[in-house]
């Protein structure tokens, strides 16, 4: 259980770090701060009223980010001894991450305050994907292979 719970949390802080790394600086090119990134992860509870929430709204974006991270990286440890695909966290990880993009878009989103369409408009949909698959994903995978026997992280 230890083992797990480890998994867990190195998987979900290190890959949502490295997912939140990139939306940040992808954000940044189009002109948009990390502050108001963070707003718009916390849209999905409050809607457009984020945006004039200031710091508490970022504070929130941030913590939710870091949730939903721990939250997908906990499914990913829970299944992959089931479904055997710890083993191969090289195709798993961004496999689970793609899972975990269309999740987002098709069905957290949708059913959040999210005040915007979600949409799949390129090139942004695909630079999203492949950081779910190879910076969210992989990570995950990797702390998920430790609790294999024989494995650490």
């Amino acid at each position: 259980m230890r083992a797990a719970v480890k998994a867990v949390c190195i998987g979900g802080f290190v890959g949502g770090t490295l997912d939140l790394a990139f939306a940040i600086g992808f954000a940044a090119l189009n002109g948009l701060a990390p502050a108001t990134l963070l707003q718009v992860i916390a849209s999905g509870w409050f809607g457009k009223a984020s945006f004039d929430m200031g710091a508490v709204s970022a504070a929130i974006g941030l913590v939710s980010h870091f949730a939903l991270s721990l939250g997908w990286a906990a499914l990913f440890v829970a299944l992959a001894p089931r479904l055997r695909v710890a083993a191969r966290p090289w195709l798993s990880g961004p496999i689970f991450g793609a899972v975990v993009f269309l999740g987002m878009r098709l069905v957290v989103l949708p059913l959040s305050a999210f005040p915007r369409p979600v949409n799949f408009d390129m090139p942004a949909a695909l630079y999203d994907l492949l950081s779910h698959m190879f910076l969210f994903g992989w990570p995950i995978a990797l702390a998920a292979r430790s609790l294999m026997p024989g494995r650490r992280i």
